[in-house]
């Protein structure tokens, strides 16, 4: 009988943490939606100053050339459900930190106190790193891209009028596959760096196959830009130097994980 009970106290007292647990995470998944809700009624409201600056590239490039820039939509509906999209993604971006802090306030309390400090650096570097992928791709690869782009509207002999007229959805759809690709592929030192302190890959093992790593770049660079020179190298080279930078510091966790393995073990000797 005495088993039996503190068996029941052991299935009991397993079913209260998990409650626990499920009960903070239906409230912040509460928290990160209505938080996502209110971004995203903010930006349907500046949609249009969004989208606005989504195709000022485009515009400066016409503008150069001596053009107007016409857009045009062939459904009823394409306007409305571009600004809808415009919205998410805005609301997609402006809350990704909000949602990263949940997910790791959610996970902390079973971290070790060094665990959570490691954990914080990439926690950081995540919204940094793809901003930095987005202004990328906005300022530099943009202009080139759709400059490249556009000047097939003179690829005629004259007899027959080209003229450049983007679909709002389209070019939004473009623009943000450009930009999530950018901001997606910066993410790699994190993501490599994490796989390093979890002792998955190593240095030398991402430097002894940096030849594919290449390969692999310029492939995905190829299936994830428009097929111009200045996208594919625009993203290609950041790849590679990402992935180099993974490589310096999956060396600095190892350094000091053996920095620490031998304080360890002086310990245990004296």
């Amino acid at each position: 009988m005495a088993d039996e009970t503190a068996d029941g106290e052991d299935v009991a007292g397993s079913k209260a943490p998990l409650i626990e647990h499920l009960t903070e995470l239906r409230s912040r998944l509460f928290k990160t939606i209505f938080v996502f809700f209110v971004v995203f009624i903010i930006s349907f409201i500046f949609s249009k100053q969004i989208f606005n600056f989504l195709v000022e590239p485009l515009a400066a490039v016409e503008a150069k050339n001596g053009r107007d820039l016409t857009m045009i939509y062939t459904a009823l509906h394409e306007v409305f459900f571009t600004r809808l999209k415009v919205s998410f993604f805005a609301a997609l971006f402006i809350t990704s930190p909000f949602f990263l802090s949940q997910i790791y306030k959610f996970a902390a309390p079973g971290l070790y106190k060094n665990e959570r400090k490691a954990f914080l650096p990439f926690l950081a570097a995540t919204p940094i790193l793809f901003i930095a992928g987005a202004a990328l791709v906005y300022y530099f690869i943009f202009p080139r891209a759709w400059g490249f782009l556009a000047s097939y509207q003179d690829f005629t002999d004259g007899a027959t009028t080209l003229q450049l007229l983007p679909k709002v959805n389209e070019y939004l759809s473009l623009s943000m596959k450009l930009i999530f690709a950018f901001g997606l592929s910066f993410q790699l030192p994190v993501a490599l760096t994490l796989l390093a302190r979890a002792g998955i890959v190593s240095s030398q093992m991402l430097a002894k196959n940096r030849k594919y790593a290449i390969v692999i770049a310029f492939v995905a660079a190829a299936v994830l830009t428009p097929p111009d020179p200045f996208s594919q190298i625009g993203l290609g080279l950041p790849i590679l130097l990402l992935y180099e930078v993974s490589i310096i510091l999956a060396r600095i966790i190892e350094r000091k994980r053996a920095e620490k393995e031998r304080e360890r073990e002086a310990e245990l000797d004296s």
